[in-house]
């Protein structure tokens, strides 16, 4: 693919995006621009934090800004995959049976602690994710273009929970953390949220940009070019995570499509038309904090994904 100079309105209109955001969501920069990388390079996305930490406004008013339709989806032990696809109900008018399509039909799904529905549930997510469309009774039914997952999960509350199956967990791109604010930005939230009206939680945005905006805005981004030195960075950390004694299981070769894709977007964000290794390591943690798998005594250490990752970096030198 001949790779293209980024459009020259791309980084002002993804900042015109953004900024109006940062009025009510403070201290969340990263995990903002680790979300426009994703819809940048199509990936889906795992938020992680504990509740009231503005993981659902971040998703509603990213779907206001963008123009696109936004559903939510409060996962429970007792639901069916048919509760989020959809079912066909028999119209007695017609005498025939119609598809009655489910809140997975939108383009911005926010899955709602997801781990709290069952491994039946969490696998009807897994054609959507992969193909963007749903299989009904044989038909497909085909889902926007820029369809794409925001799950959440609670860290600390793991009574009536079932974890994510590992083929599922992979289809995220990245596995946001959102922790707790910093006092100061914590001191911002309450001088902007304490005088609206009790029981409000409605924030409005204004459209900044349309889907099909974003849809070119990835086309360009996929066009970025990537020097074989970078492919090989990439190659050779992939390698590593499948020999650090500390990993159980490595990263794949998709992962590894991925991190590419996911550094093209950073560089994308940043204005420039080439990855470096800093687009590299930007994005290492998100997309391996849900992929990589260590040893149990490894964990009773007190040792993370992301200490591994440092020392990922550590290990393999970054190209010149």
């Amino acid at each position: 693919m001949t790779p293209i100079e980024p459009s020259a309105v791309m980084a002002p209109a993804l900042q015109t995006v953004v900024e109006p955001l940062r009025h009510w969501l403070f201290g969340l920069d990263e995990p903002m621009e680790q979300i426009l990388a994703a819809l940048l390079c199509g990936g889906h996305i795992l938020l992680e934090g504990p509740p009231g930490t503005a993981k659902t406004l971040m998703v509603k008013l990213m779907a206001q800004r963008f123009s696109c339709p936004f559903k939510r989806i409060q996962f429970t032990p007792d639901m069916m995959p048919a509760d989020i696809i959809g079912t066909h109900i028999f119209e007695q008018q017609h005498q025939q049976f119609r598809f009655n399509p489910g809140p997975l039909f939108t383009t911005f799904l926010l899955a709602d602690e997801i781990n709290r529905a069952p491994a039946k549930t969490q696998s009807a997510l897994l054609e959507s994710m992969q193909e963007r469309q749903v299989t009904v009774d044989g038909k497909a039914f085909a889902l926007p273009p820029m369809f794409t997952v925001f799950a959440t999960q609670n860290p600390i509350e793991h009574d009536g929970t079932y974890p994510l199956p590992e083929a599922q967990l992979d289809r995220f791109l990245f596995k946001i953390h959102i922790p707790y604010p910093s006092p100061q930005a914590e001191m911002q939230i309450l001088r902007n949220h304490h005088a609206q009206e009790p029981g409000s939680t409605d924030v409005r945005m204004e459209a900044a940009m349309t889907e099909e905006s974003l849809l070119d805005l990835r086309r360009q981004c996929n066009a970025l070019a990537v020097q074989d030195s970078i492919l090989n960075y990439v190659q050779q950390l992939v390698q590593q995570t499948r020999q650090h004694p500390a990993i159980a299981v490595g990263a794949s070769p998709r992962a590894a499509i991925l991190w590419v894709k996911a550094a093209k977007a950073m560089a994308f964000i940043d204005k420039r038309t080439y990855v470096i290794p800093d687009d590299i390591k930007k994005v290492g943690k998100p997309l391996l904090r849900h992929r990589l798998l260590l040893y149990p005594q490894v964990e009773l250490e007190g040792r993370t994904v992301d200490n591994i990752v440092d020392d990922l970096f550590q290990a393999v030198q970054p190209p010149r």
